[in-house]
C-alpha cells in the first residue's frame, strides 16, 4: 500500500469539488492509509477507515503543532506577523500547553453560557428570515447562513454593535475561501486590522468586564494561571476560524442536503423532533471539513500496518471514515433517523471540538426555523448546479432557493 503512487485530490476540478465521495470511496478501498497530494503539491498520508481514524485522533505520536511538520511550506501558509499568535491556540497545540489552555478556556466557554445563547440565536435567525421571507427567493448562504454565525460570534465576544460590520468584513477577508486563491496581501492586511481591534477589545474587557465570553476568558483563572494576551488573541482567531465558516457550511450544507432529498425533507417537516439527529447525520454524511483533520508525525508511526515517516502530514479523513461501511450501514445514504451516529466531524479525544454544542445549537435553530418559515422551499437550480467551496472547508458557496412569499 505504501508503495502506491500518491493519489491526487483534485480541488481544481469542479466535478471533484461537487462530489468528492466516489474518489474517497476508492481511496478507502485501496487501503487504510493512502498517500495523497493536496493543494500546492503538499504530500500527506490519508487515514481512510473509521476505527483507524478514531485511534489516530488519540495517538500522542501525532502532533497538532505545524512546527512538527517537515514541510516548511505549511508553516509559511500562516501570516508571518501573526504566526506566533496563531500557534498559541488549542487547535494547534499539544499537552502540556493544550491541557492548560483548554482548562482555562473551559472555565469561560461553559455549557451554561452556550445554552444561554439560545434566545439570541433565535432572535438573530428570525431577524434574518424577516428580511428574506417576503421576497419568495433568496441565496440562503449569502443572506442567511453567512451572517448568522458571525453575528453570534460577535455577540459571544461582546463586540459592540457599531463595530460589527468591520468585524465581519475583516473576518471574511481573513478566512473565506472562494474559487480563486486569496490574495496574501489582502489576508495579511485583514489580520493586522483584526489583531489591533481584538487587542483593544481585550484591554477594554480587562478594564470593564461584561457578561460575554471574551470577558470570561480575560478573567479566567486556574490557580495563578491566566491566558496571556497572545493566547487571548489566538482564542478569538480560533473562534473565527473554527466556528464561522464551518457553521456556515453546516447550515447551508444541511439545507442543501434536504432539498436534494425530498423524502428526508418531508420526514423532517412532519416530525421536527428528528432535527437533533438530522444535524448529526448532516455532519456524518457531508460534514463541513473535508477530507479531514491534519496531524504531524513526531516520529515514525505505524498506522494500520503502514509506516508513516517522521514529519509527515497525516490527514485523518473524517469525511472518508464517516462513510466507512464497516462502521455505518448503507453509509452513502442520507438517513436523518440513523441511530448510533458517532461521526468524527468534531474530532475525538483531547482535541474534540469545544464549540460543538454551539455549532449544534446554531444548526438546529437555523435549519428548523428556515423550514418552518419558508414554506414550499425548493432549489432554484438543479442540485448538480450548486457551487461548493474547494479546499478543506466544504459547503455550498451559494444556495439559490425559491419559496412561498410570506411575512
Amino acid at each position: 500500500m505504501s508503495e502506491q503512487p500518491p493519489a491526487l485530490l483534485p480541488y481544481a476540478d469542479p466535478a471533484f469539488v461537487a462530489d468528492p465521495f466516489p474518489l474517497y470511496r476508492q481511496l478507502r478501498e485501496d487501503g487504510p492509509v493512502r498517500r495523497v497530494v493536496i493543494a500546492g503539491d503538499l504530500d500527506a498520508w490519508l487515514v481512510t477507515r473509521y476505527e483507524d481514524g478514531l485511534a489516530a485522533l488519540s495517538d500522542t505520536r501525532l502532533s497538532s503543532d505545524v512546527r512538527d511538520a517537515s514541510d516548511a511550506r505549511l508553516l509559511r501558509q500562516l501570516p508571518e506577523t501573526e504566526r506566533e499568535s496563531m500557534l498559541s491556540n488549542m487547535l494547534r497545540s499539544d499537552p502540556p500547553d493544550h491541557t492548560r489552555l483548554r482548562r482555562l478556556v473551559s472555565k469561560a466557554f461553559t455549557a451554561r453560557r452556550v445554552a444561554g445563547m439560545r434566545p439570541r440565536i433565535q432572535s438573530i435567525t428570525d431577524r434574518l428570515l424577516d428580511g428574506i421571507a417576503p421576497a419568495g427567493r433568496a441565496d440562503l448562504v449569502a443572506d442567511f447562513a453567512l451572517p448568522l454565525p458571525v453575528t453570534v460570534i460577535s455577540e459571544l465576544l461582546g463586540v459592540p454593535v457599531d463595530d460589527r460590520h468591520e468585524f465581519q468584513d475583516w473576518t471574511d477577508r481573513m478566512i473565506r475561501r472562494g474559487a480563486e486563491p486569496p490574495d496574501p496581501a489582502v489576508v495579511n492586511e485583514a489580520w493586522q486590522h483584526m489583531r489591533a481591534y481584538v487587542t483593544g477589545l481585550i484591554h477594554a474587557k480587562r478594564a470593564r468586564p461584561g457578561d460575554d465570553l471574551l470577558s470570561g476568558l480575560v478573567t479566567a483563572r486556574d490557580q495563578e494561571q491566566r491566558l496571556s494576551e497572545d493566547e487571548l488573541v489566538a482564542m478569538v482567531f480560533l473562534l473565527l476560524a473554527a466556528g464561522y465558516i464551518t457553521t456556515v457550511n453546516l447550515i447551508g450544507g444541511g439545507i442543501a442536503m434536504l432539498l436534494a432529498e425530498p423524502g428526508q425533507l418531508d420526514l423532517l417537516r412532519s416530525d421536527p423532533g428528528l432535527l437533533p439527529g438530522a444535524i448529526e447525520e448532516f455532519l456524518r454524511y457531508d460534514g463541513p471539513v473535508s477530507p479531514g483533520i491534519a496531524r504531524f508525525a513526531r516520529e515514525d508511526v505505524e498506522i494500520a500496518g503502514v509506516t508513516v515517516p517522521r514529519g509527515a502530514t497525516v490527514l485523518i479523513g473524517s469525511a472518508v471514515a464517516d462513510r466507512d461501511p464497516a462502521r455505518f450501514p448503507d453509509p452513502d445514504r442520507l438517513d436523518i433517523t440513523r441511530q448510533d451516529n458517532a461521526h468524527l466531524a468534531f474530532g475525538h479525544g483531547i482535541h474534540y471540538c469545544l464549540g460543538a454544542p454551539l455549532a449544534r445549537l446554531e444548526g438546529q435553530i437555523a435549519i428548523g426555523t428556515a423550514l418552518r418559515r419558508l414554506p414550499g422551499l425548493a432549489l432554484a437550480a438543479p442540485p448538480d448546479g450548486i457551487r461548493w467551496r474547494p479546499g478543506g472547508l466544504r459547503g455550498p458557496e451559494s444556495l439559490p432557493v425559491t419559496f412561498t412569499p410570506g411575512g
